[in-house]
């Protein structure tokens, strides 16, 4: 497994991400690997997400899904959400399907690396061994980051950079044999 890809980011403050669909550190349930890549159970549902203790002065958020591990020089990016309001607390089940349908009123999901705005499950390689999937949920000081709706997520990453306040940050797993 590679180094932690967060570790050359600006230091933010640290803020409590939970789920009742993932574990930190365990693997990833298969409704939450990729139906679009054919992983078998896949169904390419985003979990629940919530969050507490966001930074003072947060004025929206931001939430990415990325694995480090693909056999990519770029990793791969499964979700990108910009634009949450600052009000917001939790992402239900699901909300990351095609339609956003689970998103607060002004979130907007960024095509990721497969180019589908919305979430796209865990599909790693067979044999490729454990990847790690970066479940982040970014604290910003702007209620708009400015990024076009149809940006990359690694572009959304480039403009949170001075913009962000706290991370808060639960990483799952995903192999196939």
């Amino acid at each position: 497994m590679s180094i932690n890809p967060l570790a050359r980011l600006p230091k933010a403050a640290v803020f409590q991400v939970t789920s009742k669909d993932i574990a930190e550190g365990e693997p990833l349930p298969s409704e939450q690997h990729s139906g679009l890549f054919g992983v078998e159970g896949g169904q390419d549902i985003s979990p629940q997400l919530k969050w507490s203790g966001a930074p003072e002065g947060t004025r929206s958020f931001a939430v990415t899904v990325y694995d480090p591990d693909a056999p990519t020089a770029s990793g791969f990016w499964h979700w990108a959400v910009m634009n949450i309001p600052a009000e917001a607390t939790e992402l239900p089940t699901g909300a990351g399907d095609e339609a956003g349908s689970g998103l607060p009123t002004g979130a907007i999901q960024l095509p990721n690396d497969a180019r589908a705005a919305r979430y796209i499950g865990a599909a790693p390689p067979a044999g490729d061994g454990p990847h790690r999937y970066y479940f982040v949920v970014h604290a910003l000081d702007v209620e708009n980051i400015g990024v076009d709706p149809n940006a990359t997520p690694a572009m959304l990453g480039f403009n949170m950079l001075n913009h962000t306040l706290g991370r808060a940050v639960l990483v799952a797993t995903a192999e196939i044999k």
